[in-house]
């Protein structure tokens, strides 16, 4: 392992610490509130930074704490569907590079027969970033046709565009192939063997209290529903967004990846590895990796670095190199989607001031 020091880029004299950034943006009104978690070698945080408020509106005020639920958007991604996909490939279940139609029949179309699930977990599988099917069809299955059915808007393999078209079809391959719910997959394969107790799609109606609000629609702010108005309409379950959780229980996820190693090899390495060179962005398996047109993790991140974002203000990150994780949880859409409250540039600043802080 190359030496901490090598890993990290020192923040100039009197910058702001991560704690410091993150209670700027929530005083000058950019975010209501976060968690901000990060560690080394283990999942025990070394930075733990509790903040603001988990709802902050007519409705209500109620105080951010270190076990706040937060509907984690796309993080459900990396979190849930590419665990429960490796899974299956790990035992042989499905293949990587076998074509997505042979799980799903319905998954057809000119080009289509080409799209395999490596490509989807890349986002290079030729299908569009997302479309509205919330606007205009009204139920789960009708939902899961359209996307079954949408058509490529490019050659499978050849560019990449992140989609979350793909991973809704990535969460019924995987329900397909297993025969369960994907709700019950996550909670066999991922919750359950890390003991992530908060973590779960369709949160119950008891742990409202402790849920971080999001956006205010139709006059009140949506506590416990998914954001996501595709996810919502598919029912709170789906590959792509629907998954909520805490802090802590992202921190053992993130350390867990973060101890993989890529020098050991296997489907945790092969999943950050980049294998998207030239097609414009880079990406693993699932994850986002250093200089991807969507890395979050800012200077002083290592190379070796990977992460994900989610829609509502939420992120996490990890090196596999040096140990190191961190966990960003914001409710930035309870004030709305402007760009006022977006949280791409905090990302940044945060992760550098984190690798400053734990690497040297």
């Amino acid at each position: 392992m190359p030496p901490a020091a090598s890993l990290g880029t020192a923040l100039p004299a009197g910058a702001p610490t991560a704690a410091e950034l993150v209670d700027r943006a929530i005083g000058s009104g950019v975010i209501p509130g976060a968690v901000l978690a990060a560690g080394r070698l283990s999942a025990e945080p070394v930075l733990l930074h509790v903040a603001g408020d988990a709802q902050r509106d007519l409705a209500a005020q109620r105080p951010m704490t270190a076990d706040t639920v937060f509907d984690l958007a796309s993080l459900t991604k990396v979190v849930g569907t590419l665990p429960v996909v490796l899974h299956l490939a790990c035992h042989g279940a499905i293949g990587l590079d076998d074509p997505v139609d042979r799980y799903l029949p319905a998954f057809a179309g000119p080009g289509k027969d080409q799209v395999t699930v490596r490509h989807l977990l890349l986002h290079t599988s030729g299908l569009p970033s997302q479309r509205r099917y919330y606007e205009y069809l009204g139920d789960r299955p009708a939902i899961l046709a359209a996307a079954m059915a949408e058509p490529l808007v490019a050659r499978p393999g050849t560019a990449f565009a992140y989609s979350d078209v793909g991973f809704i079809v990535l969460g019924e391959l995987a329900a397909a192939v297993s025969g369960c719910g994907l709700d019950v997959l996550v909670q066999d394969v991922v919750c359950a063997p890390l003991g992530l107790t908060a973590t779960r799609y369709l949160p119950p109606a008891c742990w409202a209290g402790r849920i971080a609000a999001t956006e205010i629609s139709g006059g009140a702010a949506k506590v416990g529903v998914v954001h996501d108005e595709n996810a919502e309409k598919l029912g709170g379950v789906a590959g792509h967004a629907g998954l909520f959780g805490t802090a802590g229980d992202l921190a053992r996820y993130a350390a867990t990846w973060a101890a993989s190693g890529t020098p050991r090899g296997g489907l945790c390495a092969e999943a950050l590895r980049c294998q998207t060179e030239g097609l414009g962005g880079r990406r693993g398996l699932g994850w986002g990796l250093r200089s991807d047109p969507y890395d979050n993790m800012g200077d002083g991140w290592p190379a070796s670095g990977a992460g994900h974002t989610g829609f509502t203000g939420t992120s996490l990150s990890l090196d596999p190199v040096s140990g190191l994780w961190a966990v960003l949880l914001t409710n930035a859409v309870h004030y709305g989607r402007g760009p006022g409250h977006s949280v791409i540039g905090l990302r940044k600043q945060v992760h550098a001031a984190v690798a400053a802080d734990l690497l040297g």
